[in-house]
């Protein structure tokens, strides 16, 4: 996250998912809440791709997803760019799903529950509120 002059800005985030009507429909509701989205990507390859030319600070990634699923995406990210928060937003919001992908996310959100999670869930990433997540980074 930058800090120009003393003011915070926006974190920068990248939107992976392989249907282009989810990747829209966050960007609206990122853009709609004053998020800074950097690029978007319709697959794990890709989102690794972006994360080296983009450096967003979050990544709000798919699980199911050509070429490379989302949790070995996340593990990719991780591994090249450590401080890069990680959540993922799925249909997949199983408990095994979320303990499956524990040590990569830095929050787990279902689709369905994305209209009132995600920013939360974005602003304690980005360090606007408190930590109400049961996923600890």
């Amino acid at each position: 996250m930058a800090i120009r002059a003393g003011v915070r800005l926006s974190a920068r985030i990248l939107i992976v998912d392989d249907h282009l009507a989810a990747r829209t429909t966050v960007r609206s509701l990122l853009d709609w809440h004053s998020f800074q989205v950097c690029g978007d990507a319709k697959s794990g390859k890709e989102a690794i791709e972006k994360v080296i030319e983009l450096k967003p600070d979050i990544v709000v990634l798919d699980i199911n997803m050509p070429e490379m699923n989302g949790v070995k995406a996340a593990q990719e990210i991780r591994r090249i760019s450590p401080t890069t928060k990680i959540v993922f937003l799925t249909v997949h919001d199983t408990p095994a799903m979320l303990q499956r992908t524990h040590l990569w996310a830095h929050g787990f959100i279902a689709k369905s529950a994305a209209g009132t999670e995600l920013i939360p869930v974005l602003n304690r990433l980005a360090g606007t509120t408190p930590s109400t997540s049961p996923v600890a980074d």
